[in-house]
């Protein structure tokens, strides 16, 4: 099912959503539906990493190194 969403943008953010979607041969909305797609992705992992932190740091995770040790 889909669900119409009618967003209002100031005149430069619009311009270069227009010239992006023309740049890369994609509708404006195909980029509004990826962008808010990855938008909430990022803050879902965002949510995610900030419960694990305190787990990583008390198991002595604190860099990428120690993430790719424990992994290996």
């Amino acid at each position: 099912m889909r669900t119409v969403l009618s967003i209002h943008l100031p005149e430069n953010p619009y311009k270069r959503l227009d010239s992006f979607a023309k740049e890369t041969g994609r509708n404006k909305s195909d980029v509004v539906r990826e962008s808010v797609n990855f938008y909430l992705w990022e803050k879902r992992f965002e949510k995610a990493k900030s419960k694990i932190k305190p787990l990583a740091k008390k198991a002595g995770v604190i860099a990428e190194e120690d993430v790719f040790e424990h992994v290996s």
